[in-house]
């Protein structure tokens, strides 16, 4: 199983530097991860340094609370892209999901997205619902409209809500709920084993800062499970 590829190797924090933008997009050629997912601001390095590698670059918008108006986030997508991004991962309005707001949940999802398949080749776009904050019947109404819309992928999680980040019986219930829309696993995961169980629940996708030492256990033949 080539796990690495389907992991997005993240540095997502604020106090990021240009040598670690540097060392994660080493390390993603280096393990063949599927993607770098840099902030914003190191996009065009990340780009610039990927070029011609199999690694695509992923960045994010309306990160981390997804409150941006949609014509922002329709316009932070367009300079990702003109930057450099491949991927672009958006965090939905969870206010919009909450209140069941269709109106408000499909214009932010077509706009967007109007963006990304402008482009050629078309720009993937996953939408982040930070499932762990909704209950069952707002993460099926959101997970619906997404492949409605017609999105890549479904996201769990920023990693930053309160409420918690990636599991298991999200993933399933995303999988199920939107079968025509990949899913990406992300939030709080930290082990082979935690990245093996939301693949085989239905994600194609794993999001994580851990992914050197990921990939490390899982090559040694580890289950990452964590000490008692």
């Amino acid at each position: 199983m080539d796990l690495a590829g389907y992991i997005d190797h993240t540095l997502l924090s604020a106090a990021a530097t240009t040598d670690q933008i540097k060392q994660l997009c080493s390390q993603g050629r280096e393990y063949g991860f599927a993607n770098v997912t840099v902030n914003p601001r190191w996009v065009a390095l990340a780009s610039d340094i990927l070029h011609g590698s199999e690694v695509k670059v992923g960045s994010v918008i309306g990160f981390p609370l997804g409150t941006e108006s949609t014509r922002i986030k329709a316009a932070q997508a367009t300079k990702l892209i003109f930057a450099g991004a491949d991927e672009v991962d958006m965090v939905a309005d969870i206010g919009a999901i909450i209140e069941f707001n269709r109106k408000y949940f499909l214009n932010e999802l077509s706009c967007v997205l109007k963006v990304c398949r402008s482009m050629r080749p078309s720009v993937v776009l996953k939408v982040i619902i930070e499932s762990a904050a909704l209950e069952r019947d707002q993460k099926v109404f959101a997970c619906g409209l997404c492949q409605q819309e017609g999105v890549d992928f479904i996201k769990t999680s920023t990693g930053l809500n309160p409420a918690g980040g990636a599991s298991v019986e999200d993933v399933k219930l995303m999988a199920e709920a939107a079968p025509e829309c990949r899913i990406k696993a992300a939030g709080g995961i930290r082990t082979a084993r935690e990245a093996l169980e939301l693949i085989e629940a239905g994600a194609s996708r794993i999001g994580t800062s851990a992914s050197v030492q990921i990939i490390e256990e899982f090559r040694k033949g580890g289950t990452g499970e964590p000490d008692q």
